[in-house]
């Protein structure tokens, strides 16, 4: 029963912290912040997408040497 009590106090703990002492952003907040990650993951994809695109075509100019 020792186990039991234990985690009858643990979630109510996190109930309260949960409820009382966490700052949950408002909807504007999170709508924001959505749209910078976003918009930095489409700017860091087209990155990668750019930087394969060179490679490959530097290792299609180094194959084209080796035939």
């Amino acid at each position: 029963m020792k186990i039991v009590k234990k985690i009858t106090t643990d979630l109510q703990e996190s109930y309260s912290e949960l409820r009382y002492k966490v700052s949950w952003p408002t909807r504007t907040q999170l709508v924001n912040s959505a749209m910078i990650v976003l918009v930095a993951s489409i700017i860091l994809s087209l990155i990668i997408f750019g930087v394969d695109k060179v490679i490959a075509s530097v290792m299609e100019l180094l194959y084209s040497f080796a035939k």
